[in-house]
Formats: C-alpha cells, structure tokens, sequence
C-alpha cells in the first residue's frame, strides 16, 4: 500500500474532459496492457499495433518494459518490491496517457495478478484492456533473442521469471494471443478487431 506523502497538496480539475479530447481524436483513451513471459512477444506486436493505428490515422503510444527502465525506472531491480513499484508506475503514467485520449500500449511482464488489477483498477469500466501473451514456456526459451533464458539457467541472472521467479496468468483477460501458433500478421489482426469491435477506433 502507498502512502501519501506529501502534505497540503489540492487536486486541480482542468476544464477539458477526456470525453472531450477523445472527440477531438475520433478514438478512445485506453490501455492495451500486454503481460506475458519474457519473449513472449509483447513488444514486437505491441509496435506492430501501434504502426497500424499510425497508418489508421489514430494517436498511440508503447511504454515498453526496457525502455521505462531507462528513464522513468532506471531506480528499481527486480526484486517483488521493485516489480510492484515498476507497475504501480506504469500505472499511473498510462492512465494519464489514456486521459489524454492516447490509445496506450504497455509492454511489461508485469508478472504479479494483483499489480495488474491495481492498474485495472484506476480506470473506468473498458478502458484497460488486458493482453495476454500465451506462450509455453519451452517456446519463449527457444525465441530468447537477448540470451536471458540462457544466463537465468546458468544462474548469472536472478529472480528471472517463469525460472526462478513466479509469473501469475491472467485469469479472465479481454484477450489472449497464442504467439506459439499466431505470426505478427495475425496477432496484430487479432487485436484491432477487438478494437474495432468495442468501438474504440
């Protein structure tokens, strides 16, 4: 649980809505919230998403999992405490993004269930839409294009999850890609009918 710090502080309303951003936008703020083990294929289909909508003429953005640990998290590991802390703020700069009428794609293991439905919980009823990745785990193994299965085998790498940390599945996401049998293509498809099927875009 976070506590509030900092004292004497006042919440400002501002006059534009997010309703109102999003009929200037034509689309809806959300967050397509991508989990799944490493090499699962999180952030290659969430950049693939993210072109489409380009080319469709909507505003996306990808917070992806390596790149926040650059800037925004470049202070946290990847102990349980850290893991927790990474989403709680990934979170919180989504739904801002999602706010601001961006259809928002986050690319995280982000592997605790009860992290997940906190960053569930700070937006309204259909604005976050959880993606799971389902891969077995010998097929992410195989993939490994930064060799971090390998060194976690080895040992070199700790608390690497689906080895020697837990990953906790999804119990009833919105949507869940096979990325053991579907290409990019399909995957990619997958997701904006889903989209267009809610009336998000």
């Amino acid at each position: 649980m976070i506590t509030q710090k900092a004292t004497n502080i006042t919440w400002h309303q501002g006059n534009i809505t997010p309703a109102d951003r999003e009929r200037l936008l034509n689309q809806k703020g959300v967050v397509l919230w991508f989990t799944g083990l490493s090499a699962s294929g999180k952030s290659t289909l969430a950049l693939s998403v993210e072109e489409r909508l380009f080319e469709m003429g909507h505003l996306t953005s990808v917070l992806d999992g390596d790149n926040i640990r650059h800037g925004l998290n470049k202070n946290l590991g990847f102990s349980p405490e850290d893991r927790e802390e990474n989403i709680r703020r990934i979170g919180e700069v989504s739904k801002l993004f999602a706010d601001a009428g961006v259809i928002t794609m986050t690319a995280f293991i982000s592997p605790y269930r009860a992290d997940r439905d906190k960053a569930r919980e700070r937006l309204s009823e259909g604005r976050f839409i959880e993606i799971y990745m389902q891969v077995p785990l010998h097929i992410a193994e195989q993939r490994d294009p930064k060799g971090l299965y390998e060194k976690a085998r080895k040992g070199e790498i700790k608390e690497f999850t689906g080895i020697s940390a837990p990953y906790e599945e999804p119990l009833k996401p919105e949507l869940i890609v096979d990325t053991g049998k579907l290409n990019v293509k399909e995957s990619t498809d997958l997701v904006l009918n889903y989209l267009k099927g809610k009336n998000i875009i």
